[in-house]
C-alpha cells in the first residue's frame, strides 16, 4: 500500500447506511484511524441513563457533563472513547435502553457540543500514532465537525435494505423514526454535507463500496502529488 499525505475523510449517513463496516473497511486498506461517533453518543447515553436522567433533564445533563472526562485509547485501528478514565462493551452501547434513547440525547445541543471538541481533537492522535489519516463516521462529520474534510462520503440505502440489515444486527428502532429525529433536530441535523460523494448500497456489496472509496482516495491523492 502506497502511504498517503496524512488526509481526513468523512463518512456521513443515516442508520443503517452502512457507516460503521465501511469505515472500518476503508481503515484497514488505507491505515487510516477509524472513528466511530455514533460509539460517542451511545456512550453518553449510557452514562445519563445509569445516572437516573432522561433527555428532558437539561440542567442535570448539563450540570453531569461537566464532571465528565473523555479520553482515547486505540484498539487496533480504532478510537475508543472513554468516560472518567472507563471504557464500555459493546453489549453495554447496543443495549435496547440505549438504543430507544440514544437519537433524544443525541439531539441535545448541549451533548453535541461536549463532544465536537474532543472529535475535532482525534486527527492529532491520529498523527501521534502514525496513521495515514482519520475517517470519521456519523451524522454531522462533513457538515459540522469537518466541514473542510479531505474526502466527503454520504451513503445512503433504500429503507428495506437499511431495515433488514437493522434486524440482523439485533436491532427493532424504527428506520424512519430515527431519520426523522436525526433530519429534524435544531443542532447538527443530518444532511448531505456540502461537496459530498454520494454513494446508494442497497444493491452493492459492502467489498464494492469499500473498493470504490479507497480508489477515489487514492486516486485524488495520486493527482495531487503529479
Amino acid at each position: 500500500m502506497k502511504t498517503l499525505n496524512f488526509i481526513i475523510a468523512s463518512v456521513d449517513g443515516g442508520a443503517a447506511s452502512g457507516k460503521s463496516s465501511t469505515s472500518t473497511g476503508v481503515s484497514e486498506k488505507l491505515n487510516l484511524l477509524h472513528v466511530d461517533t455514533g460509539s460517542h453518543y451511545r456512550t453518553i447515553t449510557h452514562i445519563l441513563l445509569n445516572a437516573g436522567l432522561d433527555p428532558s433533564d437539561t440542567d442535570k445533563i448539563k450540570n453531569c457533563l461537566e464532571q465528565t472526562s473523555l479520553t482515547v485509547s486505540i484498539n487496533n485501528l480504532k478510537a475508543v472513547i472513554s468516560i472518567n478514565g472507563k471504557s464500555f462493551t459493546n453489549s453495554d452501547l447496543k443495549s435496547q435502553k440505549v438504543n430507544e434513547n440514544v437519537a433524544q440525547f443525541a439531539a441535545l445541543p448541549d451533548v453535541r457540543n461536549f463532544l465536537k471538541n474532543y472529535q475535532r481533537s482525534l486527527p492529532d492522535v491520529a498523527k501521534i500514532n502514525n496513521f495515514n489519516g482519520i475517517i470519521m463516521e456519523g451524522r454531522d462529520i462533513g457538515s459540522i465537525i469537518f466541514p473542510n474534510a479531505d474526502f466527503k462520503f454520504f451513503l445512503e440505502a433504500d429503507e428495506i435494505s437499511r431495515t433488514n440489515r437493522r434486524v440482523k444486527e439485533g436491532q427493532s428502532d424504527s428506520i424512519s423514526n430515527r431519520d426523522k429525529i436525526d433530519s429534524e433536530r435544531k443542532t447538527a441535523p443530518l444532511v448531505k454535507p456540502q461537496g459530498a460523494i454520494v454513494i446508494d448500497n442497497s444493491t452493492l456489496t459492502l467489498e464494492e463500496v469499500i473498493h470504490e472509496i479507497c480508489g477515489i482516495i487514492e486516486n485524488q491523492s495520486n493527482q495531487q502529488e503529479s
